[in-house]
């Protein structure tokens, strides 16, 4: 009833991988069953507390699929506010002292996905996973999404869906809801119309959508 934050530190996105990173840990039985309490209690009581969970990323062969999948289910069924994702470093004088660390940008590119299933209403199934189950580290997720399905196939801005909006390069949030109430008083037909509405940088989009029937001019770089 007092805290501001609750977090129960599930360290494994499955149960086999918390068992090699901390065998005394009960996946189900102790931190998972924790969560489901907390959640039942904020239902209940109207507690304030936001829940939030920690994962070790890369220690013992996890992917970025096993993370995200257990994610999104914490998100959907018991309200987590937040999963935050640590990238491995080695201890030494430790089982893991041998283990190469984990690149931070591998737990950059979590959290951006985290964010879209989060905030963005993306599913699970939508991320753009490689063979291996991770993420691609020299894109963001949504950049990778956007190349393999809008390149093609550009949204028209004009006529698109919030949530459809929220799959282009650049585009959040707020600036859909902007968009939306924009094209409400008038056509969107160039990218200042974009920048006008609070898209930062309309540039990421070119690619990925259409202004009234066409694709946006966009100025070449000189250098």
């Amino acid at each position: 009833q007092l805290a501001t934050r609750v977090s129960i530190n599930l360290e494994g996105a499955t149960e086999a991988r918390l068992q090699q990173l901390a065998p005394k840990k009960d996946y189900w039985g102790e931190l998972f069953q924790r969560l489901q309490w907390i959640s039942q209690l904020r239902q209940q009581e109207a507690l304030r507390a936001s829940v939030v969970t920690q994962f070790v990323v890369g220690a013992v062969g996890d992917t970025d699929a096993e993370l995200l999948d257990v994610t999104e289910k914490l998100y959907r069924r018991l309200g987590l506010q937040r999963t935050y994702y640590m990238a491995f470093g080695p201890v030494s004088q430790t089982p893991f002292e041998g283990i190469p660390a984990t690149s931070k940008q591998r737990e950059f590119r979590l959290y951006q996905a985290s964010f879209l299933l989060r905030d963005y209403g993306w599913d699970f199934e939508e991320m753009p996973f490689e063979t291996d189950g991770n993420l691609t580290l020299g894109v963001d997720p949504k950049e990778a999404w956007a190349t393999t399905h809008l390149r093609q196939t550009p949204l028209e801005i004009n006529r698109a869906s919030r949530a459809e909006l929220l799959r282009v390069p650049g585009i959040g949030p707020k600036c859909a809801d902007a968009i939306v109430a924009a094209r409400r008083q008038t056509t969107l037909t160039d990218l200042a119309h974009l920048r006008a509405v609070g898209v930062r940088n309309p540039e990421r989009a070119t690619p990925s959508i259409l202004l009234n029937g066409r694709r946006p001019l966009q100025q070449l770089p000189l250098f």
